[in-house]
């Protein structure tokens, strides 16, 4: 299995050999300093190309072979600039996702606080701070927003109840799995937001909320997931309730922010009466 210096070192000679490729950036988790490290992490990285719409790397792919033995490719080809992006796992468990962009848009490095110069032909004095993941930590929400969520959240209750009446199980999952569970985790990482001061990164899809939520919080969090038995995904969506209000009645409070007492007890009551309907019922009375 090859090293991180291994791996950049093949990186910046495919770089180096080709004069259309500007500049190398490296960002993601090898450049935060608070990632876990293990030996999986993605190497992240960014070619700026003085020509990104005529290179050859799109349609000749052989070029990718030069990093070692594929497992598996994605491709994605961006038509507005030019840009492409290949993700690529190699057997020895290397992963590296490079992306090739216009020189022109350099700046944008500015914008990622992980971002790390690796190369500069131009000298085009990058002069980036140290790596850390400032634009990563958790944001205060605006009343705005925390009032946003928190409706969706209530909302999206009677739309889950609808389809579990109707027995259409695909849409069920993909409203609660995806739509539902993206809202609570918003409320779970403000939640670690206020306890450690806004300070404080939760990770792509909230993957670290294990490090700062309390053992508790989490492994309750964590039982609202389950599988396609309907009976079941009714009960987690009444547990998910009493954790709403668990987590979001004190956060509201340390926000200075109201919670939506009114229209968790509308909800509740009225998800209740779709749970014990027949499911040849042609009104809410049966």
């Amino acid at each position: 299995m090859r090293n991180e210096q291994e791996v950049l070192e093949q990186i910046l000679q495919f770089a180096k050999r080709d004069p259309n490729i500007r500049c190398v950036v490296m960002n993601g988790s090898r450049t935060n300093p608070n990632a876990p490290k293990d030996f999986m992490q993605d190497y992240d990285v960014d070619f700026y190309l003085a020509d990104v719409k005529n290179h050859p790397y799109n349609t000749d792919r052989a070029w990718i072979d030069g990093f070692g033995d594929r497992v598996v490719v994605q491709y994605e080809y961006f038509e507005e600039d030019g840009s492409s992006i290949f993700m690529m796992q190699f057997q020895d468990s290397v992963r590296i996702d490079l992306s090739f962009k216009d020189v022109k848009s350099i700046r944008e490095v500015f914008d990622d606080s992980l971002s790390k110069v690796l190369l500069d032909k131009d000298n085009l004095n990058l002069e980036l701070p140290e790596p850390s993941d400032r634009s990563y930590l958790v944001k205060q929400p605006s009343k705005y927003l925390w009032d946003l969520h928190m409706v969706e959240l209530w909302w999206l209750q009677v739309y889950i109840a609808k389809e579990l009446w109707r027995d259409e199980l695909p849409r069920v999952k993909n409203l609660y799995d995806y739509y539902f569970m993206e809202s609570l985790q918003y409320l779970l990482e403000w939640h670690v937001g206020v306890n450690y001061d806004w300070n404080v990164n939760v990770g792509s899809s909230g993957k670290w909320l294990k490090r700062f939520l309390e053992p508790d919080i989490y492994e309750e969090y964590l039982s609202l997931y389950c599988g396609a038995d309907p009976e079941e995904q009714w009960e987690k969506l009444f547990q998910a309730g009493a954790f709403i209000r668990k987590v979001g009645v004190p956060l509201a409070e340390r926000l200075g922010f109201d919670y939506p007492l009114e229209d968790e007890r509308r909800v509740a009551a009225y998800i209740e009466k779709i749970r014990k309907l027949p499911s040849d019922a042609q009104s809410l009375d049966g």
